[in-house]
């Protein structure tokens, strides 16, 4: 049931939008944007990214592609490689698939109506209400984690968040508190505020301007606030790349839909916790079984590479192979030269494989 305290709520919108007309010092360089198409870029890359690691990428893609018909008529790859190390490749994916709608669906003027911009891809309800009231001064509170946890400890509220009654709990209570004059300003205050001062962790609730009504710091519940309901089920990956290798051709493919790091680049995989450690000779007979050849040189193997994804943990070891001859592709494979290994997109795991290894050609 969403809290109908009136005093409560009156409170929380007017101590919030005075922090932020008068002391909210948070700097972003799309703050006070009114671009949708950077907005929305912005968004977008701060899904599942932190403003430190998202701000460089923001330039970049501004920078390369200044407009979304710029962006629309980019190829793929390129777009793919400006994204990597970023992460969650899907988000590149639909940043693609969103500038060609906008392109071919709106004549490249981005959608002004919150309805059509919930039907660009990638983009769910909380991207939407910050386009809406960013670009277009619509009211449309945003909720997001940072709104969820701000709620969740002034209203001490100890229903999940991740359930659907939650979800719509939190979602009508955010638009209830809304500045419906102000919509840009009380989503950004809100949001800046969840950042700053009321963190996931070490919120500094004994400088808090809410604190006086501060329901969850009144029963000493905030650092058990916000509530989820489902734990995150973490799993260990063990991946062995072969670098199949003749002269100064490598053997590569993209990763296909359906699992991490979609239509990024990678080598030969064996995924298998024992394959990280077989011995060459084990490894030679592998080889020489798939490919039908024989003459395969098994070159040291790299160390262990670790990668920390969300849900996953990804352990990956490199091992270069010298064949003897050119063999048939397996299917989604193609030979690439070791010069152009660079100007593709990798998974962040094997990209920084490649710079401390330089992959020149057989001798």
């Amino acid at each position: 049931m969403v809290p109908t305290d009136h005093d409560l709520q009156s409170f929380f919108t007017k101590k919030l939008m005075y922090w932020h007309l008068h002391h909210n010092t948070r700097q972003m360089p799309w703050k006070g944007e009114a671009d949708p198409y950077k907005i929305w870029l912005s968004e977008i890359i701060l899904q599942q990214t932190q403003v430190a690691q998202g701000w460089a990428y923001y330039i970049k893609f501004i920078d390369h592609y200044p407009t979304v018909v710029d962006l629309a008529k980019a190829k793929d790859d390129a777009v793919y490689k400006l994204w990597e190390g970023l992460g969650y490749y899907s988000r590149c994916k639909n940043l693609l698939i969103a500038a060609r709608q906008i392109v071919n669906d709106f004549d490249g003027n981005f959608p002004k109506t919150y309805a059509d911009i919930r039907q660009l891809k990638g983009v769910g309800d909380y991207t939407a209400a910050a386009i809406a009231s960013f670009a277009f001064g619509m009211p449309y509170a945003v909720v997001d984690g940072n709104v969820t946890r701000v709620l969740s400890r002034y209203f001490n509220l100890n229903m999940p968040i991740d359930g659907t009654a939650g979800k719509k709990m939190f979602a009508a209570l955010a638009q209830n508190l809304l500045a419906a004059s102000q919509p840009a300003a009380y989503n950004q205050a809100i949001m800046d505020f969840g950042a700053t001062i009321c963190k996931p962790k070490q919120p500094a609730c004994e400088a808090c301007f809410l604190q006086k009504n501060c329901q969850g710091y009144a029963l000493q519940t905030v650092a058990g606030l916000p509530v989820k309901s489902k734990a995150a089920q973490k799993k260990k990956r063990w991946f062995c790349y072969l670098i199949l290798r003749f002269q100064n051709n490598i053997m590569i493919k993209q990763r296909p839909a359906g699992d991490i790091w979609e239509n990024l680049h990678e080598f030969f995989l064996i995924e298998d916790e024992a394959a990280l450690t077989l011995e060459a000779s084990a490894l030679s007979k592998l080889v020489s079984k798939k490919f039908d050849t024989k003459g395969v040189k098994i070159n040291a193997p790299s160390p262990i590479f670790t990668q920390q994804l969300t849900h996953q943990t990804i352990n990956a070891r490199f091992v270069m192979v010298d064949l003897p001859k050119k063999t048939p592709l397996p299917q989604g494979f193609n030979w690439s030269t070791t010069s152009k290994l660079k100007a593709l997109a990798w998974p962040r795991i094997i990209s920084i494989y490649l710079q401390q290894n330089a992959l020149a050609p057989a001798p």
